[in-house]
């Protein structure tokens, strides 16, 4: 089977204290480094995503940055 380009998929091993290993290959394609912070969104009908820092970025951007126009909110 054959992944679209930039695709990605891996497994991970829950272990006894719920804690999981983020696969060395993919921290190294997002630069997760020991001691970051990542955000987990959960969706019980989805399932679990962890979004990049750009992701977080945006989110916190347009929920507490300026609006256009200079107004705060």
């Amino acid at each position: 089977m054959t992944t679209p380009k930039g695709k990605y998929a891996w497994t991970a091993t829950v272990g006894e204290k719920g804690q999981i290993v983020i696969p060395k290959q993919a921290r190294d394609l997002f630069n997760i480094k020991p001691g970051d912070t990542l955000l987990i969104l959960g969706d019980e009908e989805r399932g679990i995503a962890i979004p990049n820092s750009d992701a977080f970025s945006e989110l916190f951007d347009s929920a507490f940055m300026k609006k256009k126009g200079g107004d705060k909110k």
